[in-house]
């Protein structure tokens, strides 16, 4: 996977096991459960339920019911949490929620206390819903596997039972350690994953500075048709931070940060702070 795209979420659905509850849902008799009845898994690694256009249809008819949990079972979980609903849906959050948009008032549900036997399956269950064939973007991805390594108590546990590598897991987990600007272009598929890990182990006041470096050489070998050209000088990078200083003022701070060093920025505050003030 070159560049920040979605990855399938059933390579993450062996997580739970070869018997796993997530596996055993369909052998399961569903029932319906009033909209107020249900409350969305407080612990989902989705950040963004995503444009739910495509589950429109729900006002009329539900396809496959959503997995849910009782109360008293989560509870159990994460006694901390405010659950004031009979039911935390684990598998089917997108479905809650376009069945509140669109207007359905009940939810086919399948009960299923036995993926909140410990917190580490009942991540992994979230993980692998692939139900409405929606994939985590990379950076949610990056989320989930931390937070399973956190409950795992290492990342080899993590790996195996997310049947990845150390390696694997290690890399996602620095993507989380990256400036949100690079987060955010991760997910966009405007930086590679490559890149990204790259970027992940220099400090993070410097990271975004980086990143415009390499993009300026990039360009600037696309236009004069080579991309053996050198990095834009110093200047340069300062007065496109400059440009951007209303809308992006960290930006700024961040360049000069980078090409002045600790004691030219000592030198530049001492400087502005003698200058009298003008109206």
């Amino acid at each position: 996977m070159a560049r920040g795209q979605r990855t399938n979420l059933a390579s993450l659905a062996n997580s739970v096991g070869d018997h796993s509850p997530v596996e055993q849902i369909t052998a399961m008799p569903s029932r319906s459960a009033a909209l107020d009845e249900l409350t969305p898994n407080p612990h989902n690694p989705r950040d963004d339920l995503g444009d739910l256009a495509n589950l429109a249809s729900i006002a009329d008819m539900q396809l496959q019911p959503a997995v849910v949990v009782t109360k008293a079972a989560y509870l159990k979980l994460y006694p901390h949490d405010s659950i004031t609903t009979r039911f935390v849906v684990i598998n089917g959050c997108r479905r809650l929620a376009a069945a509140h948009k669109y207007g359905r008032t009940d939810l086919a549900i399948v009960i299923n206390d036995d993926i909140a036997r410990d917190r580490v399956t009942l991540i992994s269950a979230s993980i692998a819903e692939n139900v409405d064939r929606q994939d985590f973007d990379v950076i949610e991805e990056a989320k989930a596997v931390e937070a399973l390594v956190k409950e795992c108590g290492s990342g080899i546990e993590a790996a195996t039972r997310l049947r990845k590598t150390q390696a694997w897991v290690s890399q996602r987990r620095a993507l989380l350690e990256l400036a949100p600007q690079l987060q955010t272009a991760l997910r966009r598929g405007e930086l590679a994953i490559r890149e990204a890990r790259s970027l992940a182990r220099v400090p993070l006041e410097q990271q975004v500075v980086r990143w415009q470096a390499a993009q300026e050489k990039k360009n600037d070998g696309a236009h004069h048709g080579t991309s053996d050209q050198r990095s834009p000088g110093p200047s340069r990078i300062i007065a496109k931070a400059l440009s951007q200083f209303t809308s992006q003022p960290q930006l700024l701070a961040d360049v000069l940060r980078t090409h002045l060093g600790p004691d030219g920025v000592k030198t530049l505050l001492s400087v502005l702070a003698d200058q009298p003030a003008t109206v």
